[in-house]
């Protein structure tokens, strides 16, 4: 049977396909936004400078708590909280 040839064609044409491109990073609905900020409000930060979605996570960029210290945040979009803190 000749088939074992096709599907090694197959099989590298598949392999040099580009992939797809990732998701670029999206704003946030401004209902859900206030309710971003507002959760950063209660964690102590005072101001940040950029919140959106990317790769299925909420981020926030330069955000400074009362301190003064800058993180960049990542957020769990259902429940809000923050799962990881970058500092800068």
């Amino acid at each position: 049977m000749r088939l074992a040839p096709a599907l090694a064609a197959l099989a590298f044409a598949v392999a040099l396909a580009p992939a797809p491109a990732a998701r670029a990073d999206t704003p946030l609905p401004d209902d859900q936004k206030a309710k971003v900020e507002a959760v950063l409000k209660q964690e102590g930060f005072t101001k940040w400078s950029e919140i959106e979605l990317d790769d299925g996570m909420i981020e926030v960029d330069d955000a400074y708590d009362a301190a003064g210290k800058k993180f960049d945040l990542k957020l769990d979009p259902k429940t809000l909280a923050i799962v990881k803190r970058k500092n800068d």
